[in-house]
């Protein structure tokens, strides 16, 4: 595994590889590619998945280089949102991309926000499947309410619903994105995934490392994709600190986790995953 350190001393990915239009073009595969913090691009044999993209204007500075210009994408089939935070939903990103991208999914009350503000969403709820192209996607518990300790939050209930994980299955395999969440018993009580989007952050509001290392232990078999690390220049901050290095010597089989380059690419093909 290759990494390199901030001047504060934060694990990061070793460069950004740049997007080309190539990465939007029909396949015979499905493609992964992580383009920092927790924004993912998945190309399901042409169809285009984008989960919370966050290429333009975020509020805190970065570690990394952007991997392809918002304006620079040719076409979203499906856009996902997993919560309202604004190091998942960002409208910067999300006006630069709006004429190529065809429909949106998130959460209770994500939705809602988003429709106002003139992107008309459907309301994902678990329990409720729907289907995106070639890809049936089932949202997944999550617990990360944590705007309701927090006096500036309290002018209404956040409600646990209001945030979702996605189980997706491609025709190459399921991939699966729990999202930031306290590791709850429904997680270790699914289906072995052929990916997990691995957040890894040691924070209560989070994971933990501890509940990390439980759930991918729980699936051996499963590649690891470490999301929510080496991007956010924030050395203070749990949530942007974890270090993929440190998986290595707690994760069964340690060759699956994957610490990726800005826009790098993850294969999967008939449920086996490649560099």
């Amino acid at each position: 595994m290759k990494l390199s350190y901030s001047s504060h001393g934060q694990a990061m990915p070793v460069a950004t590889e740049q997007i080309t239009q190539e990465a939007f073009a029909a396949m015979s595969h499905t493609e992964i590619r992580w383009l920092g913090n927790a924004s993912i691009l998945i190309n399901s044999r042409g169809h285009i998945i984008l989960i919370d993209p966050i290429l333009d204007g975020f509020d805190m500075p970065l570690l990394i280089d952007m991997p392809i210009e918002s304006t620079a994408i040719p076409k979203v089939d499906s856009l996902l949102i997993s919560h309202i935070d604004g190091d998942h939903l960002n409208f910067d990103t999300l006006t630069n991309i709006k004429a190529v991208t065809k429909a949106y999914y998130a959460p209770p009350y994500v939705s809602e926000v988003m429709t106002e503000k003139g992107y008309s969403t459907q309301e994902c709820s678990l329990g409720q499947p729907f289907t995106i192209g070639n890809t049936l996607v089932t949202p997944t518990p999550t617990k990360h309410n944590w705007q309701n300790g927090l006096e500036k939050y309290k002018y209404r209930e956040w409600r646990e619903e209001e945030y979702l994980g996605y189980w997706m299955d491609t025709p190459d395999g399921a991939i699966w994105l729990p999202s930031d969440s306290k590791l709850l018993p429904e997680h270790l009580n699914m289906p072995e995934p052929a990916v997990i989007l691995f957040d890894f952050s040691d924070n209560d509001w989070h994971i933990t490392y501890e509940g990390a290392v439980t759930l991918a232990n729980t699936y051996p078999k499963a590649e690891l994709i470490c999301i929510h690390w080496g991007s956010v220049d924030a050395p203070d901050w749990n949530t942007f600190n974890g270090n993929p290095e440190k998986l290595l010597a707690d994760v069964v089989n340690p060759e699956r986790v994957h610490a990726l380059n800005v826009g790098q690419k993850l294969v999967l093909t008939d449920k086996v995953a490649s560099l």
